[in-house]
């Protein structure tokens, strides 16, 4: 994670409302890490021309920023519905709530 300390900073209205700025930055070969209320939430970074996904994971995983899983893909779980609220409830609302609460 030290090469987080060593990164330019943009909060997430910087870089909404000067993106052309950031992006002529990033054309410039730095990357920029974006935060929301000073944590961390995406970095924006050169794309070096090889996009493979193998190559990006990983550089993630090298980076400390990922930890790839080892087993299979649990598929048939995918396509297992999820589970519905109780008695009419609304699932976005207890998502806001929980996030309005820290949770």
């Amino acid at each position: 994670m030290a090469i987080l300390a060593i990164m330019e900073t943009a909060t997430i209205t910087e870089v909404k409302n000067g993106l052309s700025a950031i992006i002529d930055r990033v054309k410039a070969g730095e990357s920029i890490l974006v935060t929301d209320r000073g944590v961390p939430v995406a970095i924006i970074e050169p794309a070096t021309g090889r996009l493979n996904i193998e190559d990006r994971l990983a550089s993630l995983e090298r980076r400390g920023l990922i930890k790839r899983g080892t087993g299979e893909s649990p598929i048939e779980l995918m396509r297992t519905p999820g589970p519905t609220p109780r008695d009419g409830a609304d699932a976005v609302a207890y998502v806001l709530e929980e996030r309005r609460e820290g949770r």
